[in-house]
């Protein structure tokens, strides 16, 4: 096997494999990227609606809820044949990514809005009666008293959701999206050792992921010291 590798080697890192692999590894790390930034925005109004009381925003909040729990239960693949067959059906012809990138924004809207929902209610019941008491809208409260507090609770998990989904975007590889794993099953079908072919994926997953996992251990440092000072 090694003797094969060795061999392999010079063809398999030609120019247009390199290429060919590094446009891949963009779109792995394009899809985890996009689809958390969209989800912590969509996911911070989902989380927020469902802190409302008024009466006439209740469809609001079952709809939220529904949403979250429906796509925090679904498994990926599901979720992207569902918007594949969703956009066939509509007539509508878009590009495999952005079925990939849809279904993305989905699963990490329902997962992201949980996480902020659970660092809101991490803050204490008073302060939050101390801020209606005080005559402050929703979005005061949130910007001046529950934010600072709450942000603390919210960005590791949401880091660390953002590393772990960036493994899950290879199941865009079953519906064509050309990902990491997309290319390294291109490759091997063209001949190149399974071992060359998936160590290089391997490794490749490694330099998108290690950086951010030492980047988010460092924030959860700080975040933690910020907690106890």
């Amino acid at each position: 096997m090694l003797a094969r590798i060795v061999a392999e080697a010079p063809e398999f890192f030609s120019y247009y494999n390199v290429v060919f692999l590094l446009e891949a590894m963009l779109a792995t790390f394009a899809l985890s990227a996009i689809g958390c930034v969209f989800g912590f925005a969509a996911g911070f109004f989902l989380a927020v609606s469902r802190r409302t009381t008024s009466h006439f925003l209740l469809p609001l909040r079952t709809l939220t809820a529904a949403f979250i729990e429906m796509f925090r239960r679904i498994p990926f693949l599901v979720t992207l044949m569902m918007v594949f067959f969703v956009f066939q059906g509509l007539g509508l012809d878009i590009s495999m990514f952005s079925v990939a990138l849809i279904s993305v924004c989905l699963i990490a809207t329902a997962f992201i809005a949980e996480i902020i929902r659970a660092g809101l209610e991490s803050v204490h019941r008073t302060q939050w009666d101390t801020a209606a008491a005080m005559n402050m809208s929703l979005i005061q409260t949130l910007r001046y008293v529950i934010m600072p507090q709450a942000w603390k609770i919210i960005l590791p998990p949401v880091f660390s959701f953002f590393i772990l989904f960036i493994k899950d975007t290879a199941l865009a590889s079953q519906i064509g999206v050309v990902e990491l794993t997309y290319a390294g099953k291109v490759l091997n079908n063209k001949g190149f050792s399974a071992a060359l072919v998936f160590g290089a994926i391997l490794i490749l997953y490694f330099i998108i992921s290690y950086p951010l996992a030492r980047f988010g251990a460092r924030l959860e440092q700080k975040l933690a010291a910020a907690r106890n000072s």
